[in-house]
C-alpha cells in the first residue's frame, strides 16, 4: 500500500495469557483443560457475571515471583482484611452493658487495642494460610518453574470462547472462498454468504476465525457430504474472532465446509466496504469501495484475516442495472436476477492473502490496452476520462519492465487501476483491482505539474512492484511488513529510472532517506522488524521506517553486494516463495543460496532489520590513517537508554586525490582503521549516501570539507554535498559540531545550481525558523530566513515564470520561487499577483510548475481566498484542486482555517481523505499551528471515530501539529492532552515521538540558540 505523503496531499493486544486480560469484563482460567477439547456446558457450569471471573487452581508455586499472581493475592488478602474487620466492628456494636456484680465494661482504649490485636493476628494467619507450602521448606519457591496458565475470555453469549490468543490457530487451513455479496447503497446495508472449504492440520473441535461487526444468522458445516448437528457460533469482540464449535472433534487430513450467512452496515470509515459520494454533472453519485489492509477483510466476510492464510477466492456481486462491479478477478459471467438487479461472476484467483480481495462498485468508465495476454485497464469516474491516459501507458510500460526485471511473468489476465474519488492511503495493491486516490492516477497537463506526473509515476511503480513484492510472495505477518512495503518503494525508483528516465526520483528518494533517518533517530523509533500484536501496533507498522527504511537498507545492500548479484537474489527469491509467505530469514536464506554465504548475508543485515536506530560513524583521520568508531546515533541526548549496538557498515569513501572512484571498507565492531595509500586533505564516507548512517569527521575533518565545498564544490555530487549538509546540522542539533561551522558549509550555496542540496539548505533552515517561531522569537525566526533569501538571491532573480526545461531545473524553480515569495521577497510577490490577477480575470492558463505559489499568493485577499474556494469546488482536476487547498490553508484567517479543518472532517464539501492533509498545511501555516493543535484537541475523539487509530492519518495529523513545538510549556500540554484521551491514543508510538519530538527541540534551544544568534 502507498501511503499518502504528507506534502503530497500523503499492539499490544497482549498474547493473552495471564496479563491480556486486565481490560476483559469476564474470563474463565481452564490452563488445565486442552485447547482443542474445551469444556461443553454439562462438564463446566457457572454463572456469567458483569464483574471479571477467574476461575483459578492455586498450586503450590502460585505464588511464586510472578509479579501479576502477587498483585493478585495482595489484593485477595486486602479484601479478606476487610471483610473480618467489618465482622468485628459489627460485633463491637452489639457489646452489652454489664449488670452490677459482673464483670466491668471494658474502656475504649481497652476495646480498640483488643480489636487491633485480633486484625494483627487474624491477617498473620491469613498470610500464612495463604502462602505456598514451599515457603517454609529448605528450597523455597524457587524450585520449580510452571509456564504461565492460559486464561481463556467470555464469548458475548455468557459462554467460554475456546481460544485464548489474538493469532489464529494453524489447526485449519482454508482452501477457497465462495462469497456472495448484494450491496444495498440507498441503505447502506449488505448481505452475504460465504463457504469455506478447509483442510483440517490438526485434529481439532474448533474452527477459529475473524468476524468483526457481521451478524451471522445460520452456520452450518459439511464434512463429507454430511451436515453436522449442533453446531454453535461463538463471538469473542475484543479479538474480532468466532469460534465454530463442533459436536465432535475433526480428525487431521479432513476436509469440511463451513458455511455461513450474514448481514451488516456499510462502514463510516475508509476501513472495510465503505460507500463514497461525488458529483457527477451536479447530481450526487455514489460508488462502493473497499480497503481491507490490514485487518478490515472480517468486516466484510468471516474470514482467516492473516496474510499467510492464502486461499483462492471466488466472487460473486449482485449490483443494479446502472453500475458495474469489479473484483480481482476477470468477471466470467452475468446473470440478470430481477428487473434491475444483476449478478456478477469472477473467475476463482490464484491463491492469495485475504488483505487483498478487493471490489468497486460504480458507474464508471475505462480504457484499455492488452500487454502478453493480460488486459490493462484505467477506470475513472466518466467526468475525468480525459485524465486516464498517462496512467495507462505507466502501467502497461511498468507491468512489461518488471515481468523482464523478474523473469516472471504477471500470473493474471487482467489489472485494473481504479480511481477513487475519496480514498484515505495514496494507493492500495490489491492483485488485479490496484485502487487509487486521484491525485496519484490523474494526469492533466494543463494542471499537473512535472511533479506530479513524477509523482504519479512512482506511485503505479509501486503498486505494480507489489504484484511480486506482497501479492506474489507475501511476509508471514506484519512484523515483516518492510519485505512488501520496502521492497516496492526501492523497486519504484528502480523501475521510474528506466521506464522513465526523465522523471528519474532518485532525488526525491534521497529526500526520503533524511526523512526516515529523521525519525529514526529517536528513542520511540522501532527495528523494521519487530514483534507487532495489537491492531494498534498493525496500523502503526505503515510508516516511514516499514517503506523508507526498508528500501534504503535494500539499496545499501545492493551497493555493497553488486547490482548483478543483488538482481540475481531478488529472482531466486520470488521463485523460491512464490504463492507462499516468508520472513526477513526467508529472504536471506535466499540470498544466501546464491552469495554461498560469503558474505553472510543474513548476518550482515539483521543489525538492520532488528535494532531500532542506525549508527554515527566519527572519523578521525592520523597522516594515512582513519580511525573510525561507532555508536547508535541518538537525538536527545540525556537518553535513559543504555544501548551498546553494532551494525555491520558497508562504509564507502573518496578522497581529496581519489573523488572519481569510492573504496570500501567493512566496519562490522566498535572501532576500525583504514590505512590510506596516500595522506589526503579530506575523506568524504557514506559516497552519494548510499547507506544508512551518519558520518562526524571532527572539527579539522569538517573544516577540510567546508574549505573544497568553497573552492570547487563539483568535486563532490549532489547527493554527496545534500548528504554533508543534513550530516551536519542533524549531529550539530546534539551540539557535537558547532552550529557555526554548519552555517559556514551552506553559505556555499551561493554557487549552488543543482535542487537537491539547495533543497536540504531550505529544509533545515525551515526546521529552525519554525523552532524559533514556536517560542515567539519571532524576530529571530525571519533573520534566519533573510539569510537564506540572501544566499539564495541570484539564483532566485534568475528563475523564469514558465514550464520550460527538464525535471531538475523545473523542480529549482517551483522550490526557489515558493520560497522566495512565501518569505516576503517582493519581487517575487509583485510577479505572482500579477500572474493570479490575469488568470483570476482573463482566465489565462498559468504554467504548472508555478501554479501553486501563484495561488498562494491570490488567497492571501479575501477575494481571491474565495475565488479560490470557488474553482475548487467547481473543478474536476485533482492535482488542481490539491493546489488550491494548500492555498487556501496558507491564509492566517484563523476562522477560515477552522472552516477548512471543519468542512475536512465533515467530508462533503472538501473530502475527508484531505483532512490529514488539510492539517498539515495549517500546521506548516506561522499563524495556523495553534488553531490546527487546537482543532485536533477539540475533535479527538471524532477524528479517531473516523480514521483508525494508529493508521497513516492519525500519524501524521499528531505529527504534523506538534513537530515544531519548543517549550516545556508545550510539552507540559501535549503530555498531558494525550495522556487524558479515551482508547490507548497515549500508547501509540506516534504520540510518544510527538513528546520526544518536543523534547528534542528544546535541547536544540538550548544548545544552539547562543551560536544562532552569533551566526546573525
Amino acid at each position: 500500500m502507498e501511503d499518502q505523503s504528507n506534502d503530497r496531499a500523503q499492539l499490544p493486544r497482549n498474547m493473552i495469557e495471564n496479563s491480556m486480560f486486565e481490560e476483559e469484563p469476564d474470563v474463565v482460567d481452564l490452563a488445565k483443560e486442552p485447547s482443542i477439547n474445551p469444556l461443553e456446558s454439562e462438564e463446566a457450569e457457572y454463572e456469567p457475571r458483569s464483574s471479571r471471573l477467574l476461575v483459578r487452581g492455586l498450586g503450590e508455586h502460585d505464588l511464586d515471583e510472578d509479579e501479576e499472581d502477587y498483585e493478585s493475592s495482595a489484593k485477595l488478602l486486602g479484601m479478606s482484611f476487610m471483610n473480618r474487620s467489618s465482622g468485628l466492628r459489627n460485633n463491637g456494636s452489639n457489646f452489652r452493658q454489664v449488670q452490677d456484680g459482673l464483670c466491668p465494661v471494658p474502656s475504649v482504649r481497652t476495646v480498640i487495642v483488643c480489636v487491633v490485636i485480633v486484625i494483627i493476628a487474624i491477617a498473620v494467619v491469613t498470610v500464612v494460610y495463604l502462602l505456598p507450602k514451599c515457603t517454609f521448606t529448605k528450597e523455597g519457591c524457587h524450585a520449580k518453574t510452571h509456564p504461565m496458565e492460559l486464561v481463556y475470555p467470555i464469548a458475548t453469549n455468557g459462554k467460554m470462547f475456546p481460544w485464548a490468543k489474538s493469532r489464529l490457530p494453524h489447526s485449519v487451513q482454508p482452501i477457497q472462498y465462495d462469497i456472495s455479496l448484494h450491496l444495498n447503497l440507498s441503505n447502506l446495508a449488505f448481505t452475504g454468504t460465504v463457504h469455506i472449504k478447509l483442510n483440517i492440520v490438526e485434529n481439532t473441535k474448533n474452527i477459529i476465525l475473524h468476524s468483526s461487526g457481521l451478524q451471522i444468522t445460520k452456520t452450518s458445516v459439511t464434512l463429507a457430504g454430511k451436515s453436522l448437528e449442533k453446531v454453535e457460533v461463538l463471538e469473542y469482540l475484543k479479538a474480532e474472532q468466532i469460534a465454530i464449535v463442533l459436536p465432535e472433534i475433526v480428525t487431521k487430513g479432513k476436509e469440511c465446509v463451513l458455511a455461513m450467512e450474514y448481514i451488516s452496515n456499510f462502514s463510516n470509515t475508509y476501513y472495510g466496504l465503505y460507500k463514497v459520494s461525488y458529483k457527477e454533472d451536479k447530481d450526487a453519485s455514489w460508488l462502493a469501495a473497499t480497503q481491507f489492509e490490514p485487518l478490515a477483510a472480517r468486516k466484510v466476510f468471516p474470514c482467516f484475516d492473516e496474510p499467510a492464510f492464502k486461499s483462492a477466492f471466488q466472487i460473486r456481486i449482485r449490483r443494479s442495472e446502472e453500475h458495474i462491479s469489479l473484483s480481482n478477478m476477470p468477471k466470467t459471467n452475468t446473470t440478470k436476477i430481477s428487473d434491475g438487479l444483476f449478478q456478477d461472476e469472477f473467475a476463482t484467483s490464484v491463491s492469495m492473502s485475504t488483505y487483498l480481495v478487493a471490489f468497486v462498485v460504480a458507474e464508471m468508465k475505462n480504457i484499455s490496452k492488452e500487454l502478453n495476454e493480460t488486459m490493462v485497464s484505467v477506470y475513472a469516474i466518466p467526468q475525468k476520462m480525459d485524465q486516464v491516459q498517462f496512467a495507462l501507458d505507466a502501467a502497461t510500460k511498468f507491468l512489461q519492465f518488471y515481468q523482464d526485471y523478474f523473469s516472471f511473468s504477471y500470473p493474471l489476465k487482467k489489472l485494473d487501476l481504479v480511481a477513487i474519488p475519496d480514498f484515505q492511503a495514496g494507493a492500495m495493491e490489491n492483485w488485479g483491482l490496484i485502487t487509487f486516490r486521484e491525485t496519484d492516477l490523474l494526469y492533466n497537463e494543463n494542471t499537473s505539474s512535472i511533479m506530479d506526473k513524477q509523482l504519479i509515476g512512482l506511485v503505479i511503480a509501486h503498486e505494480l512492484a507489489h504484484q511480486w513484492f506482497g501479492n506474489l510472495v507475501t511476509m508471514e505477518w506484519w512484523n515483516d511488513l518492510w519485505l512488501n512495503e520496502g521492497f516496492a518503494t526501492y523497486m519504484e525508483h528502480v523501475s521510474l529510472r528506466k521506464v522513465y528516465p526523465e522523471l528519474n526520483a532518485d532525488d526525491l528518494f534521497l529526500t526520503q532517506r533524511f526523512k526516515a533517518m529523521q525519525k529514526d533517530s529517536l528513542t520511540t523509533s522501532h527495528p523494521i522488524s519487530t514483534d507487532v500484536q495489537s491492531p494498534e501496533q498493525v496500523e502503526e507498522m505503515f510508516d516511514d521506517l516499514s517503506y523508507i527504511k526498508g528500501a534504503a537498507v535494500l539499496l545499501m545492500l545492493n551497493n555493497f553486494l553488486s547490482e548483478d548479484v543483488f538482481h540475481t537474489c531478488l529472482k531466486d527469491y520470488l521463485k523460491m516463495h512464490k504463492y507462499g509467505s516468508t520472513t526477513s530469514d526467508g529472504l536471506w536464506e535466499s540470498m544466501n543460496m546464491i552469495t554461498k554465504s560469503n558474505p553472510d548475508v543474513k548476518i550482515l543485515m539483521e543489525s538492520w532489520t532488528r535494532q531500532a536506530g542506525y549508527p554515527l560513524v566519527t572519523v578521525q583521520k592520523k597522516g594515512k590513517e582513519i580511525l573510525l568508531s561507532q555508536e547508535r546515533f541518538l537525538q536527545l541526548s540525556n537518553n535513559t537508554l543504555n544501548i551498546s549496538t553494532v551494525w555491520n557498515v558497508p562504509l564507502s569513501y573518496i578522497t581529496s586525490n581519489s573523488y572519481g572512484s569510492s573504496s570500501t571498507y567493512l566496519l562490522n565492531q566498535t572501532a576500525g582503521k583504514i590505512i590510506l595509500p596516500n595522506e589526503e586533505s579530506w575523506v568524504k564516507f557514506n559516497v552519494r549516501m548510499t547507506g544508512y548512517y551518519l558520518v562526524d569527521y571532527g572539527q579539522e575533518g569538517w573544516i577540510a570539507l567546508i574549505r573544497q565545498l568553497h573552492d570547487n564544490h563539483t568535486v563532490l555530487s549532489p547527493d554527496d554535498r545534500a548528504n554533508l549538509i543534513h550530516d551536519i546540522f542533524l549531529i550539530g542539533g546534539l551540539g557535537k559540531v558547532s552550529l557555526s561551522n554548519a552555517f559556514d558549509l551552506i553559505s556555499y550555496i551561493v554557487n549552488e545550481t543543482d535542487v537537491v542540496p539547495i533543497k536540504e539548505v531550505l529544509h533545515q533552515l525551515h526546521h529552525i525558523h519554525a523552532i524559533l517561531d514556536k517560542r515567539s522569537e519571532i524576530e529571530l525566526a525571519n533573520k534566519v530566513m533573510q539569510r537564506g533569501l540572501s544566499l539564495l538571491k541570484a539564483r532566485i532573480d534568475n528563475q523564469t515564470w514558465n514550464d520550460e526545461g527538464g525535471l531538475p531545473q523545473r523542480e529549482l524553480r517551483s522550490t526557489l520561487l515558493d520560497f522566495a515569495c512565501s518569505y516576503g521577497d517582493k519581487e517575487c510577490i509583485i510577479v505572482a499577483t500579477n500572474l493570479f490577477n490575469q488568470w483570476k480575470n482573463n482566465g489565462t492558463q498559468l504554467p504548472t510548475d508555478v501554479m501553486k505559489v501563484v495561488f498562494k499568493i491570490g488567497a492571501h485577499t479575501d477575494e481571491g481566498w474565495a475565488y479560490l474556494l470557488q474553482v475548487y469546488m467547481s473543478s474536476s482536476y485533482a492535482a488542481e484542486k490539491l493546489k488550491i487547498l494548500e492555498a487556501l490553508s496558507s491564509t492566517d484567517n484563523a476562522k477560515k482555517l477552522i472552516w477548512l479543518m471543519q468542512e475536512s472532517l465533515r467530508g462533503q464539501m472538501i473530502k475527508s481523505q484531505d483532512l490529514q492533509t488539510v492539517i498539515a498545511y495549517i500546521s506548516r501555516n506561522v499563524p495556523g499551528f495553534l488553531v490546527a493543535w487546537n482543532f485536533v484537541k477539540q475533535n479527538w475523539d471524532e477524528i479517531t471515530q473516523k480514521f483508525q487509530p494508529g493508521s497513516f492519518p492519525i500519524q501524521t495529523i499528531v505529527a504534523k501539529t506538534t513537530f515544531k513545538f519548543s517549550t516545556e510549556a508545550y510539552l507540559n500540554e501535549v503530555t498531558a492532552f494525550f495522556a487524558s484521551t479515551k482508547g490507548k491514543s497515549k500508547d501509540m508510538w506516534c504520540v510518544k515521538e510527538a513528546i520526544e519530538n518536543i523534547k528534542v527541540n528544546i535541547q536544540w534551544i538550548e544548545k544552539n540558540l547562543d551560536s544562532l544568534k552569533q551566526w546573525l
